[in-house]
């Protein structure tokens, strides 16, 4: 079985619709695929009618902001209720959050860009929360960079002129929500030394403690030395080691299938999650 569980469609920031990642998905070759959209269960209505319709496994998920002292965190939630009143409640103030914060960098970057909030706010589908991303997309349409990467690098980078914070769930507690909404919690990226500071061994394993459920060690942005240091917290804490492509379209070089999850941790998942697969169940794989 070829499982990868961390794509995105442009129901957050991502350049595809749900259906064009899960055909995608499918043309690739994987048996399995997770559309997990940031702080948003937007996409999973269209993912799972193509899902039944071409013939492959859906994961519904979501990638949702956290932060562990100060850092950024992101989890990953497999198959929970999204109409669990807590989780919706916190889902809401992050996307004001988001929302206030990318209208902040907006005006920031306005003094030294001919960048307006109206047309950044034109490039996020269906109302999805506009997030770094698609400021870096208008600004690569102003000729101001040259691809959406170099924005994150020179001019949206947390270290950057132009970069604000936003209000996030503490980690543990969001942890909390998602098993109290059925979903099963994976720390995603966590060894990515090139985009964010990183969680230290005590803090995943205080996260560990409020209910995580493993750590995406198999992600392009975890450098080898990450993957050695998390493979082995992994296995000491007993938490499941997954992987994902973090696809996200046109948006980033990642490309579906390139980090994949055991059959045995995908099992795994769906017997501890509130919602059953949609689509074929790739289990005898």
């Amino acid at each position: 079985m070829r499982i990868d569980l961390h794509a995105h469609s442009n129901a957050s920031d991502g350049t595809e619709p749900p259906a064009v990642v899960v055909a995608a998905a499918q043309a690739a070759g994987l048996d399995a695929v997770a559309l997990t959209d940031h702080d948003s269960a937007a996409g999973w209505e269209e993912a799972a009618q193509t899902a039944d319709a071409v013939g492959i496994a859906l994961v519904r998920g979501m990638e949702m902001s956290a932060r562990h002292l100060g850092v950024t965190v992101h989890l990953l939630s497999y198959l929970h209720d999204p109409t669990y009143p807590p989780l919706v409640a916190a889902l809401e103030r992050v996307h004001a959050a988001r929302r206030e914060r990318a209208q902040a960098m907006v005006e920031r970057l306005a003094r030294d860009y001919p960048i307006d909030w109206e047309s950044v706010a034109r490039r996020a589908a269906g109302g999805a929360p506009v997030g770094r991303p698609h400021i870096a997309d208008e600004l690569v349409a102003l000729g101001a960079v040259p691809s959406r990467s170099a924005a994150f690098e020179r001019l949206l980078h947390p270290r950057g002129p132009y970069y604000v914070r936003y209000w996030a769930v503490a980690a543990q507690d969001a942890i909390g929500l998602i098993r109290a909404a059925g979903g099963v919690p994976v720390f995603a990226h966590p060894g990515a030394t090139g985009r964010q500071r990183l969680v230290g061994d005590d803090g995943i394993v205080q996260m560990h403690d409020a209910g995580l459920f493993g750590l995406e060690v198999r992600h392009r942005d975890n450098p080898p030395e990450q993957r050695v240091r998390l493979t082995a917290l992994a296995r000491r804490l007993g938490l499941a080691v997954t992987g994902g492509s973090d696809y996200h379209g046109a948006g980033k070089a990642n490309r579906l299938g390139e980090n994949l999850t055991a059959p045995e941790v995908f099992r795994e998942i769906i017997a501890l999650g509130a919602l059953p697969l949609v689509g074929r169940a790739p289990l005898d794989g």
